[in-house]
């Protein structure tokens, strides 16, 4: 009997499975958004592997150039290749942005797991503390434990995954105190499985939509927060480009060479919508109400 509640579990599951994927896919938006995603990411490592420039890499007699046949997005004000201190800044965007999101999923999923799972006196505990991380100021935090760890790529995402948790935890919570009310739970306690082996083979694996829903979205928002740190000048330190400093920078040329604020602001506004999009299209799919 076990065996065939398992079985039947597993075969409703690949069908659920195809159902999200079926779904996702029916977003075009969400899938050329997908695509686009791909392709930054493949730029982001290939490009300075098999590019004759580096982000290092100063040319004086091409100061402020427009874009050319030998440097197609143009230079910057130091003679550095703006193609390349784009795909450089993507690559420091996408680590930060990942970099924040394990954090926040390591985080969220250990302290909204053992809330939601234990309940009682722990769950009153660990739902007051990430109540008050819920109420910190966001972006304060990040600046005041920049300051005091230093910048660095890993300190800057360890900061941002640091004072955004809250969100995941309380999600992974809700899951959690959801699920575990389900037939397949108690069936599992009832075979003598342990309380960890329920939690982790159990009870998160089928919260993940809305945990998948929340790192897609978490990742272009960390993005955004290192971007607004380097606007104000305390993001990654030169001479390893962010988007924010290439924006910071370019504003002052305006006028006299637009390109050096335009393919920044373009690159960086493409790849937070596209992971926004991804976003909305994971949703949409992960929503029962849209599949059938």
């Amino acid at each position: 009997m076990a065996k065939n509640r398992t079985a039947n579990g597993h075969i409703k599951s690949r069908s659920r499975t195809m159902s999200i994927l079926a779904q996702y896919f029916s977003n075009k938006m969400a899938v050329f958004c997908a695509g686009i995603i791909v392709v930054l990411v493949l730029m982001a490592i290939f490009v300075p592997i098999f590019s004759e420039y580096s982000y290092t890499d100063v040319d004086y007699t091409a100061l402020y150039a427009t874009p050319s046949a030998e440097h197609w997005l143009g230079c910057d004000s130091a003679g550095r290749d703006m193609l390349m201190l784009l795909c450089y800044s993507l690559r420091n965007a996408l680590i930060v942005g990942l970099g924040a999101c394990a954090v926040q999923l390591i985080i969220g999923l250990l302290l909204g797991g053992l809330a939601g799972y234990c309940g009682g006196r722990v769950d009153g505990v660990l739902s007051r503390i990430i109540d008050i991380m819920y109420g910190f100021p966001t972006f304060l935090f990040n600046l005041i434990l920049v300051l005091l760890l230093g910048r660095s790529l890993f300190t800057i995402f360890l900061a941002i995954g640091l004072t955004s948790w809250a969100p995941m935890a309380r999600l992974v919570r809700s899951q959690v105190i959801t699920v575990k009310q389900s037939d397949y739970v108690e069936a599992g306690r009832a075979l003598g499985a342990s309380n960890t082996r329920i939690l982790f083979h159990y009870i998160l694996p089928n919260s993940l939509g809305p945990i998948v829903i929340c790192l897609s979205q978490g990742i272009p928002a960390a993005m955004f927060a290192e971007s607004g740190m380097s606007l104000i000048g305390l993001g990654i330190l030169p001479p390893m480009p962010s988007w924010g400093g290439l924006i910071t920078t370019g504003q002052q040329f305006i006028l006299s060479y637009p390109h050096m604020i335009l393919f920044p602001a373009l690159s960086f506004a493409i790849t937070i919508l596209a992971f926004s999009y991804v976003g909305d299209g994971l949703r949409d799919a992960f929503d029962p109400r849209q599949i059938s």
